[in-house]
């Protein structure tokens, strides 16, 4: 069997019997997630360059550094900066000719919960906003293990009400979105949201999600391009401090029931694909609208990390189309 089904056929047995995706994942070979083989053609050349996981086992300092670093190259000096309270500013990226009480999505950067910074997506962002015609405000957000579970969602919260609140939003017209940990809020904040009745989300965009707290605690150790399992388990533990999960893990929400149309994006290589397509199926099976867009042979970040490739593209395509389809039908 190629190396490259091997995480395809893997996606598929979620939902079967424990015993048999167990039995599956002990047959894997060490590289079947790294091999070159494996990540889809566009990916390549740079996946041989990618590490192997973040090392946070190693601490904070120097990862925190290494990712500033390196996301710096995303930030743009021309965005502006809006207060929401003592713990919370927002980047905002609004289209040019933008209309009064326009469409507004609410974003929220990843890094694990304990890493990263708003203006890593500027350039993303900027290009989102351009194409769907939608404003966006990029939280800036206290980071675990200083500020633990509920600190951070709780900061994506204020900002989430602070921009349904603008005069220039249309609050019937309002998403959610983020990518790996941002996913992880995203879908957090929808919960929220439901739950208490302040806001009416349109749409929830979850790239890459992080959502399930035991991914990763079964120890299989199958390597992995950019996130591991190891990574994951400590990023959890750092950000739940002892919280309990099934409050703050989105995948352990019982009732999926009256949230928002979702799209959920992941590629196959990627160690949330699992936990995507399971929470995918899960939301489907309580009424909710999904599409899932899945990339063959794409690791984690890889759309941040090498745009120009075609699979990256189709990416981005689904997710202009979606959210722009999912907040003029809002307005309709």
């Amino acid at each position: 069997m190629a190396q490259d089904t091997i995480p395809i056929l893997y996606g598929r047995a979620v939902g079967q019997r424990e015993g048999l995706r167990d039995s599956m994942a002990n047959r894997f070979p060490d590289n079947a997630f790294t091999s070159l083989q494996a990540v889809d053609p566009g990916l390549r050349k740079v996946a041989r360059f990618l590490p192997h996981g973040y090392a946070l086992h190693r601490g904070l300092k120097v990862q925190r550094a290494i990712m500033n670093l390196f996301s710096s190259t995303g930030r743009l000096r021309d965005v502006p900066v809006a207060t929401v309270n003592e713990h919370v500013t927002v980047r905002l990226h609004r289209p040019v000719d933008h209309p009064h009480r326009a469409p507004a999505l609410l974003w929220v950067h990843g890094g694990g919960t304990v890493m990263g910074h708003a203006a890593q997506d500027d350039k993303y962002l900027r290009k989102l906003a351009h194409r769907t015609g939608v404003a966006i405000a990029a939280v800036e957000h206290r980071l675990a293990p200083e500020h633990p579970y509920p600190a951070p969602v709780e900061d994506c919260y204020a900002a989430l009400l602070w921009l349904a609140r603008q005069p220039w939003v249309d609050p019937d017209r309002i998403a959610v979105g983020g990518a790996s940990a941002g996913g992880h809020f995203a879908a957090a904040l929808a919960q929220r949201a439901h739950d208490r009745s302040e806001v009416k989300l349109a749409f929830q965009l979850l790239v890459y999600p992080m959502l399930d707290d035991r991914t990763g605690a079964d120890h299989r150790g199958q390597k992995r391009i950019m996130w591991t399992g190891t990574d994951n388990q400590l990023a959890w533990r750092w950000y739940l401090n002892g919280a309990d999960p099934n409050e703050a893990a989105p995948a352990r929400r019982t009732d999926l029931s009256g949230l928002p149309p979702a799209w959920i994006g992941v590629g196959t290589l990627d160690l949330f694909y699992e936990e995507c397509l399971e929470y995918a199926r899960r939301l489907r099976a309580a009424g909710v609208p999904v599409h899932e867009e899945i990339a063959p042979g794409a690791f984690h970040a890889f759309d941040q990390i090498v745009d120009k490739a075609p699979v990256s593209v189709r990416f981005f395509d689904s997710q202009c189309a979606h959210l722009r389809a999912a907040l003029a039908a809002s307005a309709a």
